[in-house]
């Protein structure tokens, strides 16, 4: 994504959380910053999830401050719903928890950051900022347990991944999962490597059969474990 979009260069926000002051705070202090570059703009609030996927097809936001625990409906069953009719808006969640139950199943929802509510504002503006671009934002201890589940998870196939990294990708598959690593969807994939969407998950079916792995999250992990990244996308 570019730096600038159909709202006249601004990053447009949804901020949902079921405590208004809370919802207040977060509107004051990412309008009240620099706005020099990338400036941002809260088009709107909600209270619950149900809320929070009407409010997003209906305005479209680029991200979406999404709190987990939430009456009517939480963060995590409304974080599919939001990009599904969205699918423009990145997902952020922002919580007060950190616990593996809540990181896991979030990240695997669709969200692009999780980020706790003890972050400095400057951080969180940042973030904003960074997960618009495109690249994923997460919380030192929401990594540190995403790392250790998904290392949990890839144990049996560890002695395995350590001898052959890339376990016979081609190479247009090991583009997809630098792309994947770097945070991009698959239209944008698709639009990076000029090929179809279908032809996108195609490559990511054949990656995860190839690795061994369940998700595209755990593949992202793996690529940055095990140096199967670039700086050129």
């Amino acid at each position: 994504m570019s730096e600038t979009n159909p709202s006249g260069g601004k990053i447009r926000v949804l901020i949902v959380d079921d405590h208004a002051m809370v919802r207040q705070g977060l509107r004051t202090f990412l309008e009240l910053q620099d706005t020099s570059a990338l400036p941002i703009e809260v088009t709107g609030e909600a209270g619950n999830g149900v809320e929070a996927v009407e409010l997003a097809r209906r305005m479209q936001p680029d991200i979406v401050l999404l709190d987990l625990v939430m009456p009517e409906m939480d963060g995590i069953h409304a974080t599919p719903k939001i990009i599904e009719c969205s699918p423009r808006s990145r997902v952020i969640i922002l919580t007060s928890f950190g616990d593996e139950e809540k990181v896991l199943p979030a990240i695997r929802a669709g969200a692009q950051g999780y980020l706790l509510k003890d972050i400095p504002p400057n951080e969180l503006v940042q973030a904003v900022r960074e997960v618009y671009l495109g690249k994923v934002q997460l919380h030192p201890e929401a990594a540190k347990k995403l790392m250790s589940a998904v290392a949990a998870k890839e144990e049996p196939h560890a002695s395995r991944a350590g001898t052959q990294a890339d376990d016979g990708l081609t190479e247009r598959e090991k583009e997809v999962l630098y792309l994947i690593a770097d945070g991009r969807n698959n239209r944008e994939i698709a639009a990076k490597l000029v090929i179809s969407e279908k032809t996108v998950k195609t490559h990511v079916s054949n990656i995860l059969s190839k690795l061994h792995l369940d998700d595209r999250t755990q593949a992202a992990i793996y690529a940055l474990r095990h140096g199967l990244t670039t700086d050129k996308s």
